[in-house]
């Protein structure tokens, strides 16, 4: 059995399967729901730095509706900060 699989170009790249609409928000974009990797790519594309990115606008959205406060905001922000640094810092160490 060969256990690597073909991928489409657009595959794990945020802009292109969940890009952002005129209103602001992001949607699937109707092409992706007849292939079969919408699920891994989706996933791919969420579980990396530019996922996190994603969370940092929920964040922001939230904050600006009133749903959280400010401590709230800064603390959620500091941590995707976090992992977003903590993302690159492995994938350079995984390079050298």
């Amino acid at each position: 059995m060969n256990s690597s699989k073909k991928y489409p170009s657009c595959f794990g790249v945020l802009e292109s399967v969940f890009p952002r609409e005129k209103n602001g928000l992001r949607n699937t974009p109707e092409s992706c729901f007849a292939c079969l990797h919408k699920t891994a790519c989706l996933k791919t594309s969420l579980g990396g730095p530019d996922g996190l990115k994603i969370k940092e606008e929920i964040v922001e959205r939230s904050y600006k509706s009133g749903r959280i406060g400010f401590f709230e905001r800064w603390s959620r922000k500091k941590e995707i900060s976090r992992e977003i640094r903590k993302m690159k810092k492995n994938k350079i160490r995984r390079r050298s």
